[in-house]
């Protein structure tokens, strides 16, 4: 006999079980309205026919296209190059690990791609969104929300309320990277400081702003990206600006080591002359010369938390604490 030129549909897997179509389609998708005896036959018929349910087919029927999407608005390099993001998608991969969802990654680095992902992010291409690296009054977590699509945000921007959101205690863990300076006799500490456009960026300016109001010291203060090229920049803005700089917290770790860098090139020792602390804990703080102080936050667990919160929501279960606040803490090595 001949070999089947097509596949067996749902209709022939019914007649086989003798049972109706929808109760087929109950036993698919897992439905507990379905009698033992019925479901041992269609369970029984399918794998006669090997019969493969139809994806498309189960999508309209659950609503559930068991994918979820992380939209990084970012560029390759930033993406690629920086231990935030990496540590985030190992927390998200390891929190979606037994759910049974797929985690899609989708890239923005335009605004003509942004455009794209808004159209595609619809209830029929995932089941739901988790967004990270956000800047101010981005319209597309509320629009998301607003579409039907569950989303959980990864840090706060400012002029943006999200339904769910993950965080860090930015501003506390600045201020004490900050203290620790000011009680090791630093007197002069500047700062770099990340995008004014970010949570994070505007929260870690304000802890080392409590710190030295608290101790009647003078701000000096320069901006950076987040990425070591503008920590570069930044350290050599502020080593003209005051030469006698005894102190630098750099808003991240890239911005920390580019400071570094700088104080090397300009043969100033470290810690001795000027101590410095970043913000991170990345993996390669202490590998830097010397080892670099930092403020650690636990990216993964941002990364698994952020996946709870998005499984809770597209299963419909109530989420007590919508909004998860981490607790950082200050790692001290060589630099400081």
């Amino acid at each position: 006999m001949a070999g089947r030129s097509t596949r067996p549909t749902l209709e022939e897997v019914a007649a086989r079980a003798g049972v109706g179509r929808g109760t087929v389609s109950r036993v698919i998708n897992g439905s507990p309205r379905v009698s033992a005896q019925a479901r041992t036959a269609v369970l029984a018929a399918i794998d006669e026919l090997g019969y493969v349910p139809n994806r498309a087919a189960r999508t309209l029927v659950t609503r559930r296209t068991d994918t979820v999407a992380l939209v990084v608005a970012e560029s390759d390099q930033r993406l690629f190059g920086e231990p935030y993001f990496a540590g985030i998608i190992r927390g998200i991969g390891d929190g979606l690990a037994d759910t049974g969802l797929q985690l899609l990654l989708a890239l923005a680095r335009s605004p003509a791609e942004y455009a794209r992902l808004e159209n595609y992010l619809t209830p029929q291409h995932v089941d739901g969104v988790l967004l990270t690296s956000l800047h101010a009054a981005d319209p597309l977590p509320a629009k998301l929300e607003a579409a039907g699509v569950p989303t959980v945000l990864g840090g706060c921007p400012p002029g943006v309320s999200p339904v769910s959101y993950v965080d860090v205690d930015n501003r506390s863990g600045a201020r004490e990277a900050v203290a620790h300076l000011i009680s090791g006799g630093r007197r002069r500490i500047a700062t770099i400081a990340g995008p004014q456009d970010m949570g994070a960026g505007i929260d870690r300016l304000t802890g080392y702003r409590d710190a030295l109001a608290a101790a009647g010291l003078p701000e000096c203060v320069a901006f950076g990206d987040f990425g070591e090229a503008s920590g570069i920049t930044a350290a050599e803005e502020l080593l003209a600006r005051d030469p006698e700089i005894d102190a630098v917290f750099a808003a991240d770790d890239p911005m920390a080591l580019g400071a570094l860098r700088v104080l090397h090139r300009t043969g100033r020792r470290v810690p001795d002359d000027v101590a410095v602390i970043g913000f991170d804990d990345s993996a390669a703080a202490p590998l830097a010369d010397p080892p670099l102080s930092s403020v650690h936050q636990s990216l993964e667990e941002m990364g698994v938390e952020m996946a709870r919160l998005l499984v809770s929501r597209i299963r419909g279960e109530s989420v007590a604490e919508p909004v998860v606040i981490l607790k950082p803490h200050l790692v001290l090595r060589e630099s400081a």
